[in-house]
């Protein structure tokens, strides 16, 4: 059992796609055109960190619940967690594609950690090892 996908709801697809593959250096694993339980056009969108096996679903917020979520998607807090092996080299590069970051980095038990926002606003832990 694992997870398959999470999902973050965004504003625009395509502005998302370029952030999470463009910045964060994900890889589009799919991008097909999908219907909402209503018959809609929709796109099925998921990226995934490369090598990583549960990817994110980029979900086009639809309606006025959904547009609020956008940024927020679990209520302020850290809600997605992103581990690389080089934490300095990593936070340099983000910060020199101009990703934003909300601390500084510092070292936990569990590694270093800096926290980051996303092309809709949500924080992200960028974590390394201690």
């Amino acid at each position: 059992m694992h997870i398959e996908l999470v999902t973050i709801v965004v504003d625009d697809y395509d502005r998302a796609i370029g952030f999470f593959t463009g910045v964060l250096g994900f890889e589009l694993a799919e991008d097909s055109p999908a219907r909402t339980n209503d018959g809609r056009p929709k796109r099925w969108v998921v990226v995934r960190p490369p090598g990583g096996g549960t990817g994110i679903l980029l979900a086009r917020a639809d309606g006025d619940r959904q547009a609020a979520a956008v940024g927020d998607q679990v209520a302020g807090r850290v809600g997605f967690f992103l581990r690389v092996a080089d934490f300095e080299a990593e936070h340099a590069r983000l910060a020199g594609a101009g990703v934003e970051f909300v601390t500084a980095p510092r070292t936990e038990p569990y590694g270093r950690v800096a926290v980051f926002l996303d092309i809709a606003g949500n924080r992200w832990d960028l974590l390394g090892p201690a």
